[in-house]
């Protein structure tokens, strides 16, 4: 449960108290308070207040006006300081900004909510969208991909760079495991001397053959291992309205029908413009998706937030031209 507005232990600073609003902590700031003492009712006529001998009215009014005088004293110098440290908030600024903000600080509570609020700060950015049942988004990279029927986003998967995958499994042909006929993974380009899109794509299409189809990252040969490959198409082609380049493999197994698999790689359209690779596997064989299909996901590749960004330089050059 959110805990309701009121003033809190700063998570990342435990030696101050931070507002929360219901929803997200802001950035003011104040030193923790000091319980002040309630003010004493006054007490009916000939009744005795704790502790003090019966009398008229209670008890000594000088004990009840030191009381109140204590308590006074410190209520203004717990204000007093809240008031100082909210000033000097975002940078000390003491000027007229802190005056500001004490001003509009929001006013304190009589007591703190039962409930703990969160132990980290919640993040202040406005939050995504809900998926798209349509598209699986890559966030790190800045792009969408579209998700055909019958494909699925990765629950739990081994391989982080997964984006998606067919539904359903099959007992792989060769060591023992599960495969799957259609999956495709994004990933940033990292420790690699490659350039270009075209020289990226074509050091990175034999990494992806061999680790879909002869050896994977547990060291299992799901399909008897790689025996050859044939190129089936490559060229340019624009990704996100980036000019990409792309390289088709056909490859041949030990066991199992085989498949075909795809490098794509391209500039980034967010950050420092890294380049993405996008690679795709699709078995060979009825039970595989058909090659169409890895076409139209190479072509529907989006940047995120601009659904219908197409074309640019190698708009008319691709799979399937």
């Amino acid at each position: 449960m959110t805990p309701p507005p009121g003033w809190y232990r700063d998570p990342s600073a435990p030696h101050v108290e931070r507002w929360w609003d219901g929803t997200a902590w802001t950035d003011h700031r104040r030193a923790p308070q000091a319980p002040v003492p309630p003010t004493p009712a006054p007490f009916a006529p000939h009744q005795a207040g704790p502790g003090q001998p019966a009398g008229p009215r209670g008890g000594s009014g000088r004990a009840r006006a030191v009381a109140l005088t204590v308590a006074g004293a410190v209520l203004a110098g717990a204000i007093g300081t809240g008031a100082f440290l909210l000033g000097r908030d975002d940078g000390g600024d003491g000027g007229t900004g802190g005056g500001t903000r004490a001003a509009t600080a929001p006013a304190t509570g009589t007591s703190a909510p039962p409930i703990t609020p969160p132990t980290s700060v919640p993040p202040s950015s406005v939050p995504p969208p809900a998926d798209d049942p349509a598209v699986v988004v890559d966030q790190l990279n800045g792009i969408t991909l579209p998700l055909p029927d019958g494909w699925i986003r990765p629950r739990e998967a081994a391989d982080p760079d997964l984006v998606m995958s067919t539904d359903g499994t099959y007992d792989c042909p060769g060591d023992p495991g599960l495969c799957r006929h259609g999956r495709v993974f994004s990933r940033t380009a990292t420790a690699t001397d490659a350039t270009t899109p075209k020289a990226l794509a074509e050091s990175d299409i034999a990494t992806v053959a061999g680790e879909a189809y002869d050896e994977d990252r547990l060291g299992r040969r799901p399909f008897g291992g790689l025996v050859s490959h044939r190129v089936v198409g490559s060229g340019q082609i624009a990704v996100a309205g980036r000019a990409g380049y792309y390289v088709r493999w056909r490859v041949t197994t030990e066991k199992g029908p085989g498949g075909y698999v795809q490098s794509l790689a391209f500039p980034s359209s967010v950050g420092t413009g890294a380049p993405v690779l996008v690679r795709l596997v699709f078995d060979a064989g009825p039970d595989g998706p058909p090659l169409s299909l890895m076409d139209r996901i190479t072509r529907g590749i989006r940047p995120v937030g601009d659904a219908d960004t197409g074309g640019g330089v190698g708009s008319s050059i691709g799979p399937g031209s």
